[in-house]
């Protein structure tokens, strides 16, 4: 099983808005080195949806070749279209990918019973391991626990990442289905108390700045160290807020562009971090230990 803390890793890019790998190379083996327990690539934090076709399994790819099996490699594979969704799914596949991670579908709004088939569908045609995502607040589709136990008892599909950032939704998800699959903090301001509650880690923007310190925390937390990994997430309080003051990612790779591990290249329609933000956010960094 995958657990800890999985950072949902940005795409670097060049101020012209091509992909720098040889960035994200760097960054692959700074998370390695720091102890992150499984990577996403290609999620709403690596900028899935300006990404082209190619681009998107390029990235998975590089990630693999990269990685060379030392954490597990987790593509996003999501799409509102099924059948999008299947291709970039079996294209993560045939890549080397350790799983999938499947966003509910957004703009198109499904019923409960269309998300089920939609995922069932997509387990049934492609033999890995899928973990579900819910983020209503970026998709406008809400995936009930109803639904998502259901999904539970489908071959393939191991864990859900719940990014609704409500706890008791979290703790319901955990009651109903914590015995057959994963269940995945999306919300690093809750995170902690969801892997206290039974989740068993957390897919984590703050873990692009913070590799070390939240896989410790998580790794505390998994152990029920409550008081000690409760320290450790307070030091990162500052930045779980501060770096969704802007449209995820824009000020994660901005402060990743400040401690000089990226250039500052994000492509339209998301623009660099406002000034006004820019403060806050070395205030996070500082009070983390991270300036």
């Amino acid at each position: 099983m995958i657990q800890g803390s999985i950072v949902a890793i940005v795409t670097p890019m060049f101020p012209n808005g091509d992909i720098d790998f040889e960035a994200f190379d760097r960054l692959l083996e700074w998370h390695v080195e720091s102890g992150t327990d499984a990577v996403v690539v290609v999620g709403t934090t690596g900028e899935s949806p300006t990404l082209t076709a190619d681009e998107h399994v390029d990235v998975i790819a590089r990630a693999i070749k990269t990685v060379k099996g030392r954490i597990p490699v987790i593509a996003g594979t999501g799409s509102n279209s099924t059948s999008e969704a299947i291709y970039y799914t079996k294209a993560a596949r045939e890549t080397g990918a350790d799983a999938c991670l499947l966003v509910t579908p957004y703009y198109n709004r499904p019923s409960q019973e269309g998300l089920y088939q939609h995922f069932k569908k997509i387990a049934e045609e492609v033999d890995i391991p899928q973990i579900l995502y819910n983020v209503p607040s970026r998709t406008g589709c809400d995936m009930l626990p109803e639904t998502v136990s259901r999904l539970a008892d489908v071959d393939n599909i191991i864990g859900i990442k719940e990014a609704t950032g409500d706890l008791d939704r979290g703790q319901q998800v955990i009651t109903l289905c914590a015995e057959r699959i994963a269940i995945y903090s999306g919300d690093d301001a809750t995170a902690l108390d969801l892997i206290l509650a039974g989740a068993k880690g957390n897919i984590s923007v703050t873990a692009n700045v913070a590799p070390a310190q939240m896989h410790e925390m998580c790794r505390l937390a998994l152990a029920g160290e409550y008081e000690k990994a409760s320290l450790l997430n307070a030091r990162l309080a500052g930045l779980h807020n501060a770096l969704f003051l802007e449209a995820n990612p824009i000020p994660v790779k901005w402060a990743l562009a400040e401690m000089g591990y990226i250039q500052s290249g994000i492509r339209l329609p998301l623009v660099t971090l406002n000034k006004a933000y820019h403060i806050p956010l070395r205030e996070a960094l500082r009070h983390a230990g991270l300036d």
